[in-house]
């Protein structure tokens, strides 16, 4: 098949790109090299059977270009940075919900449109997981009022007893609150593609990454995901920083599963028109993130700093329930995170020089945020 895949020089969409061309599909890739992602440039992991055209979602004639012919699609094109998303509002609506709008009608006015689009949503627009009150009943929360973060009580209260309450799985029937620009963008993504899908008889898919780490993720850039920034600190000497506890709850999915449940999405006809969590179903707090990942890369000589401090917006547990994508997909993931950790320290390892240009982009991103009245 002809493919097309959206950001198919970047942490997940280069191996997207690697196994599709593997399987003997013709692919062609859009990616804008952003640079606080590229920032030397073209990635050297670039695929040679791959057709690369260099430039941005939003423009209308290289999506038109890059269209001709293609049977599927891939979407996994984005600006990614939750905490940034908040004060560069502009930049990450043009980005993404801007971008995934100009694809969409570039694809409706095709004499002969794609087979089969798979959009990239995120865990995100979940606002916070799912919970279990003392009655046992289910419980969807809102978002922790800074008034009880300012008093460093971390966990989800119940609205009327004031109780903690339990951390369930979060499966794909919870109610969508997104907390920041960035999730918002997301569950734009979803429904715009699931509205045109059905609108026009395009199977559309929609599959909801969780924390995704492994080899290629950007280490320099200090909007990445948690265990690359970690990763960065921890080689330039530094401690990880963790926010609130550091006991709050997360999924982390090894992005080899992930390229296994994206597959699954192209080849079954079980996934048209469906939404799918992709995540491990194993929650890890961020502590344990962090103190295994010392221990792998300086035999724990750098222990994590547990701030005490909290972002606007953030929640505290989230974490995949994969049951749908199970039944639906058969999709099995593989990696754990203790599973996953030496594949990816052996890649930071190799990145040293890279991690060791310039400044600690985290401090300066951690500065910016402050500034802005975003953590307290």
């Amino acid at each position: 098949m002809k493919v097309l895949v959206t950001g198919g020089a970047g942490f997940i969409g280069s191996f997207l790109v690697d196994r599709l061309v593997t399987e003997g599909h013709a692919v062609t890739s859009i990616d804008s090299l952003e640079a606080q992602v590229h920032n030397s440039g073209k990635p050297d992991y670039l695929n040679d059977n791959c057709t690369y055209l260099w430039g941005s979602c939003s423009d209308a004639n290289l999506i038109a270009t890059a269209l001709e012919g293609i049977e599927v699609v891939f979407h996994l094109a984005a600006i990614v940075g939750v905490a940034q998303s908040m004060y560069e509002v502009v930049r990450y609506t043009q980005g993404n919900t801007l971008g995934t709008a100009v694809l969409l009608e570039q694809m409706i006015k095709m004499q002969k449109r794609p087979q089969k689009i798979i959009v990239a949503s995120s865990m995100s627009i979940y606002g916070e997981g799912t919970y279990q009150d003392e009655e046992g009943h289910e419980v969807y929360a809102e978002l922790r009022p800074a008034s009880q973060l300012k008093m460093k009580v971390w966990e989800v209260l119940h609205s009327k007893t004031k109780a903690p309450m339990r951390p369930l799985p979060t499966s794909e029937t919870k109610p969508l609150k997104p907390g920041s620009i960035y999730a918002i963008g997301k569950r734009d993504h979803e429904e715009m593609v699931h509205v045109i899908g059905q609108a026009y008889n395009i199977p559309s898919v929609a599959c909801r990454f969780f924390n995704a780490y492994g080899s290629r993720q950007a280490l320099s850039n200090p909007y990445t995901g948690v265990a690359a920034i970690f990763c960065s600190r921890l080689l330039k000497g530094l401690p990880p920083v963790i926010f609130e506890d550091g006991q709050q709850l997360r999924d982390f999915v090894h992005v080899s599963d992930l390229i296994e449940g994206l597959l699954l999405c192209l080849h079954k006809e079980t996934a048209n028109y469906q939404t799918f969590n992709l995540g491990s179903g194993l929650p890890i707090s961020i502590e344990q993130v962090a103190t295994a990942l010392s221990k792998a890369i300086t035999d724990g000589k750098i222990a994590p700093v547990i701030s005490q401090e909290f972002r606007a917006g953030d929640i505290r547990h989230c974490f995949a329930d994969i049951n749908k994508a199970r039944e639906l997909l058969n999709y099995n993931p593989k990696y754990s995170f203790a599973v996953g950790i030496p594949e990816l320290v052996q890649w930071v390892s190799r990145q040293q020089s890279e991690v060791d240009k310039g400044t600690d982009r985290f401090d300066t991103a951690l500065h910016e945020a402050k500034q802005r009245g975003l953590i307290s």
